[in-house]
């Protein structure tokens, strides 16, 4: 980032309104930088270290924005789409603007954990296919799961389109009673992101998920007060964890 930049840029960025709604801002007198009305929307400012206000509220500055999002179900993770609501549509203009973006995806009716932010380094590090970043589900499974799937799954399973999983951790946290009607609660942990790929592996060894919710992604943990629709930025200790997650890559 540039150690200055335009004055209608940075507003615009910071949501202040688009670069004319800005010009008219200034050209009212309801900019001020460092204590001074200015008249110049294009005057060079230094958002580290210049005090900018407009109409009384300071500007504040971000390059980036990172948010946890508890997706709820029947939303899709997309940034647009013509027949669904998408995640962005739940944020406030606050964080609109940033023009963020899901990293990953998680299906429509599924939900919980999901980041949504404008850094693409950070994206293509947590998603590339040569790092294998843990993601950790809760589910509820129709059937009694045993340990006999957990063998299976931590030798991986063949989906059906062919693909061999890698090893996945399930958790058996209640199992199921089918005679009773109660499904299975887990928990499992992949290594990779394949399309439906938690329902697949349980397609895989002759089960059905009914409910599935992510808790977490890398060492990134669903905030357990967020309910579902409901979102809040990153902590500065979250964000480090995740940008310096000790992620494998592939030998």
């Amino acid at each position: 980032m540039k150690a200055t930049q335009r004055l209608d840029k940075l507003l615009a960025h910071t949501g202040f309104g688009t670069r004319s709604e800005i010009k008219l801002l200034v050209k009212q007198g309801a900019v001020e930088v460092n204590g001074k009305q200015v008249k110049d929307s294009g005057l060079q400012v230094n958002p580290q270290k210049d005090v900018i206000m407009v109409e009384g509220k300071r500007a504040v500055y971000k390059e980036f924005v990172y948010l946890m999002l508890n997706k709820p179900q029947g939303v899709v993770s997309a940034t647009e789409d013509n027949r669904d609501r998408t995640v962005i549509d739940l944020l406030d203009d606050e964080y609109a603007h940033f023009a963020p973006f899901p990293v990953g995806r998680l299906d429509k009716d599924t939900e919980g954990l999901l980041l949504l932010t404008n850094d693409g380094k950070l994206a293509h590090n947590l998603l590339s296919p040569r790092k294998h970043v843990p993601k950790t589900y809760y589910a509820e499974v129709e059937g009694a799961v045993g340990e006999e799937d957990a063998r299976a799954f931590a030798a991986g399973v063949a989906l059906d389109d062919g693909y061999e999983t890698m090893p996945a951790k399930l958790n058996i946290l209640v199992p199921g009673d089918p005679l009773l009607g109660k499904p299975s609660k887990i928990e499992l942990t992949i290594m990779e992101g394949k399309f439906h790929q938690v329902k697949r592996m349980f397609q895989a060894v002759g089960k059905k998920v009914v409910f599935l919710k992510r808790i977490s992604m890398g060492n990134l943990l669903l905030d357990e007060y967020l309910s579902p629709g409901e979102y809040r930025e990153l902590t500065e200790a979250e964000l480090a964890e995740l940008q310096q997650a000790d992620v494998t890559k592939k030998g």
